[in-house]
């Protein structure tokens, strides 16, 4: 199991945004984490690669480290081991799309360029975006930005990918194309966790579902399921 939290409560601040959940993602599973904004999905997040701390739990295990006594040193390596992908693209603007990349092989021990290059190439190819590795950040698209994001992501080969809202500044087309994508590593075995408000995207691309609401988290799953089944009976 990637992710397994037992009776884990989150906090900002002293605010408490979550209480007592459970969360668990297997190898190669696509989750979507739903919820109104400020209901707890991206604090969530934030826990598993470190930059919230958990208050309590039971357990607390993320890619076999317990996230709640891991020592600051050792973050590093357990972001290495992720893929992290947000709203707002974050790409450097100061640089092209080929030393985006480069810029994260560099930091994460890529020693040598052969290696580098050749990687870059193959994670733009992945999302069809290799005819844009020259390019500047500002010189591409909101949907052409986040497929750059999601190919930085994968550089180092991650065991799961973390999306904050990835599709929520684009087109309904676009966040198509861009959890059409994500569905297709999926299939690598690479586990996906999306936070998202697009509910039609859970019709289209089935994957587990959990609801974060009035501080609790639930497994929504079979709900969602009953909804596509009931609305094909009537139809």
């Amino acid at each position: 199991m990637l992710i397994d939290y037992q009776k884990v409560s989150i906090y900002q601040e002293d605010f408490l945004v979550l209480e007592d959940i459970d969360f668990h993602v297997e190898e190669g599973e696509f989750v979507y984490i739903i919820g109104k904004v400020g209901s707890g999905k991206s604090s969530l997040l934030k826990t598993l690669y470190c930059e919230l701390d958990i208050e309590s739990a039971e357990k607390s295990e993320v890619l076999g480290r317990d996230v709640c006594d891991i020592r600051r040193r050792d973050i590093p390596a357990l972001r290495k081991e992720m893929g992290i992908i947000f709203q707002d693209f974050q790409l450097l603007h100061d640089r092209n799309v080929y030393r985006n990349m480069r810029f994260v092989l560099k930091a994460t021990g890529w020693d040598d360029r052969a290696e580098r290059d050749a990687r870059i190439d193959e994670v733009l190819e992945l999302v069809g975006m290799l005819d844009k590795r020259e390019k500047m950040p500002h010189e591409l698209s909101g949907g052409e930005q986040q497929r750059i994001a999601i190919a930085r992501a994968l550089l180092n080969n991650p065991k799961i990918i973390i999306a904050d809202e990835p599709t929520g500044n684009l087109d309904p087309e676009t966040a198509r194309h861009i959890v059409g994508i994500l569905k297709d590593i999926q299939k690598t075995g690479t586990a996906i966790v999306m936070t998202t408000h697009n509910i039609p995207l859970l019709d289209e691309f089935p994957g587990t579902v959990y609801r974060c609401k009035d501080t609790k988290m639930t497994d929504v799953t079979k709900e969602y399921n009953q909804m596509d089944l009931t609305e094909d009976s009537e139809g």
